[in-house]
């Protein structure tokens, strides 16, 4: 049955149818001792992976894109089989985190969510709570629709590959006070404020929670993190928030699209222990429709690395509490609107105070007027080079950010993708339609039902009312 608002909908095209309307550098615990060695061993591994692929394109290779996370795992056919290699695969300051790997295999076979303190077996709620190490697999296409927050416990692998899974809901991904996470190849989106009640954070223990943010992951307290080819949009309020002393995170491959505040990066301007947040944010895909904190960042060091930022309407990155942002390799489509071509924003800090902040732009591309404002040493240094080879510039972004996002969509064409042996199949690129404005509906009415559906309506209405009008004439 068609939801109401489709009705209306075609009701309103009938109408207008008919009648033609018109720093501190404090080491901390978890904090790399020399982060400008990571971000250097970030470009080291983008130019072996650049390196393979052209030694490789007389060779019609289709599999290496000088991406070198996909590159680690993707090349192999029968990856299915061996799918906790991709742990083996991260970079950046988050390339430590070993989600569960050496731990059993999970499979989610029930997407419901019904009781947040004593969770199915079978549900992902479950699975993510336990103590031990687990990688956890989906049996087939689902949508979660969270009644609570989805509090995780250390080591753990979610691993989307082969179907296709949406997160929505209450919360929604909680990840507070652990450590070794990785999240790969889910949906994320249309989270919203939950808590005021009882929620299960580990078998042993249920506590009350307070009211959330909305956030669609949230980070709190923790450490050594990837979240890696995930699709986010539309959250009550950030679509990632690292907060309070977490550190050593990388956030690539993602696809940010129809959101105002994107990704939070500190607590607060005076919480020490941000100082020793370090971040890696590579070949990610920022837009449509997104507004602003493409992240936005409070102390700590923030590599920003071979990203697409496709417009914006205020800014793309900013920050206070003095952050280290070192920008490389990045291309930024500046909006049409010609108060907002810069890039940068020193959020509510006058000029005398952020003049010593070392923002540093390298090798960015900047387009439609786009300009990024450089301070401390960013302006008068050239940054030691990686391994005295200048970073891939933003003329490699269309292979580097070509799969940014959810893997196995129509957007990326990959074809049909398997499970592995025993495991149901996965979805092929060509029958699921991907939408940013997914709204939880399950309606099964095709394109061409529209279509009749409309044109029907318009007959009637014509019949109905045009005709009769014309004839009095």
């Amino acid at each position: 049955m068609l939801q109401r608002s489709y009705i209306v909908q075609i009701l309103v095209l009938c109408y207008v149818f008919a009648f033609g309307s018109s720093i501190l550098n404090l080491t901390l615990p978890g904090q790399h001792p020399d982060p400008e060695a990571v971000a250097r061993e970030v470009h080291r591994k983008v130019n072996v992976s650049l390196a393979r692929r052209h030694l490789l394109e007389d060779e019609a290779s289709n599999c290496m894109t000088g991406n070198p996370i996909d590159d680690c795992w993707r090349c192999d056919p029968n990856w299915h089989n061996n799918r906790q290699r991709l742990a083996d695969c991260g970079i950046g300051f988050g390339q430590y985190a070993l989600g569960g790997k050496g731990g059993e295999f999970y499979v989610v076979t029930d997407p419901s969510d019904d009781d947040a303190v004593n969770p199915k077996p079978g549900t992902l709620r479950y699975a993510v709570i336990r103590t031990e190490p687990l990688w956890i697999v989906f049996a087939s296409n689902m949508v979660i629709h969270l009644s609570q927050e989805l509090i995780f416990n250390s080591y753990k692998t979610l691993d989307g590959r082969g179907a296709d899974v949406h997160i929505t809901g209450g919360g929604c991904i909680m990840l507070q006070f652990i450590s070794n996470i990785i999240i790969h190849n889910i949906h994320v989106h249309h989270c919203y404020q939950s808590g005021n009640t009882m929620v299960r954070s580990s078998p042993t223990h249920y506590g009350y929670r307070s009211l959330s943010d909305g956030d669609g992951i949230s980070v709190f307290g923790s450490k050594d993190l990837w979240i890696d080819h995930c699709s986010l949009s539309h959250c009550k309020d950030g679509l990632i928030d690292i907060i309070m002393g977490s550190t050593g995170i990388t956030v690539s491959n993602n696809h940010f699209s129809h959101h105002n505040e994107v990704m939070l990066l500190g607590h607060s301007d005076t919480y020490e222990p941000d100082t020793g947040m370090q971040v890696t944010v590579a070949f990610n895909h920022f837009g449509p429709k997104l507004v602003q904190r493409m992240p936005r960042c409070r102390k700590g060091y923030i590599h920003v690395v071979n990203n697409a930022f496709v417009q914006w309407e205020m800014y793309a990155i900013g920050g206070s509490g003095n952050p280290t942002i070192n920008s490389q390799g990045n291309r930024f489509i500046a909006p049409f609107n010609p108060y907002a071509k810069e890039v940068t924003k020193r959020v509510d800090t006058n000029d005398n105070n952020w003049k010593g902040w070392n923002w540093r732009s390298e090798g960015d591309e900047m387009m439609n007027g786009a300009y990024f404002v450089a301070s401390g040493a960013g302006v008068e240094v050239k940054y030691e080079k990686a391994y005295s080879v200048e970073p891939k510039s933003a003329a490699n972004l269309d292979q580097l950010v070509m799969y940014a996002g959810v893997l196995g969509d129509k957007r990326h064409s990959l074809g049909k993708w398997t499970a592995g042996p025993g495991e149901k199949t996965g979805l092929n690129s060509d029958d699921y339609d991907y939408n940013d404005d997914y709204d939880g509906g399950t309606s099964s009415v095709s394109s061409p039902t529209y279509i009749l559906l409309f044109l029907l309506l318009t007959m009637s209405f014509l019949y109905l009312y045009a005709i009769p009008i014309i004839n009095f004439l």
